[in-house]
């Protein structure tokens, strides 16, 4: 005589029916413990260059400043990405490391590549800002929901489209 589990739970349910109520007890008991943050703490390695050099104009900076602070930071190990911003008197570089990198060899190796070139800075800068940037308690990834507006006349209906969308617009990717 084989072991029919499903026979024996439609004879004798009480068994059955105890172990799903543990089951679902257990299960909202592991919910209610597992650590769930809307900000979860992460590491990501991000160094920002700030140089002030009072009353330069942004095309001067960024000639004599922005371009050997991309070109010190570029050749720091693990870096995945450089994003330079320059206005009146300032140039701020933002350098973005792969994840791997730990986030104070980050800020050292740039501050190393900083202190090699200020030599071939100019002399009316202010010390060049070397910080981390902090993400923690900032949202990772923010999504947009656009709704597409457009549409087209219905067959029942004689009026006329109210806008007709191309496929691969920039309203309704998809088509």
């Amino acid at each position: 005589m084989a072991l029919n589990i499903s026979a024996w739970s439609i004879r004798k349910p009480i068994p059955s029916l105890v172990l799903f109520v543990v089951l679902i007890a257990l299960g909202a008991v592991s919910l209610k413990t597992l650590p769930i943050t809307q900000m979860p703490n992460i590491d990501i390695p991000i160094v920002t260059v700030t140089i002030v050099q009072t009353g330069a104009a942004p095309s001067e900076l960024e000639t004599q400043v922005t371009k050997n602070v991309e070109n010190a930071a570029a050749g720091v190990v693990g870096v995945k990405h450089i994003t330079s911003s320059v206005s009146d008197g300032v140039s701020v570089t933002t350098v973005e490391f792969q994840l791997e990198t730990p986030a104070d060899r980050a800020v050292n190796d740039v501050r190393n590549a900083m202190a090699n070139i200020r030599s071939e800075l100019p002399q009316s800068i202010e010390e060049p800002s070397i910080q981390r940037v902090d993400v923690e308690g900032m949202a990772i990834v923010t999504y947009v929901r656009r709704r597409c507006r457009a549409f087209a006349a219905s067959p029942r209906s004689s009026a006329p489209a109210a806008s007709t969308v191309k496929s691969g617009s920039r309203c309704c990717p998809t088509g």
